[in-house]
């Protein structure tokens, strides 16, 4: 698509335009599966080693 259109900026969603502020990340472990995910800093921090990615959060929840 870039090829076609210079100006093209990717696509970001249908409602969502790309912001100006992204909020800094972070490297933090998930207790559930081990995997390390990008999350915001105040996320990461909060939760620390008890933090869960959303992948398993949303396992546990069709689990139940």
């Amino acid at each position: 698509m870039k090829r076609l259109d210079p100006d093209y900026r990717g696509f970001r969603g249908h409602d969502q335009e790309p912001s100006e502020g992204n909020a800094p990340l972070e490297q933090a472990t998930c207790a559930e599966c081990g995997r390390t995910r990008n999350v915001m800093r105040g996320v990461a921090l909060e939760q620390g080693d008890d933090f869960v990615c959303s992948s398993c959060l949303e396992a546990q929840k069709t689990e139940a």
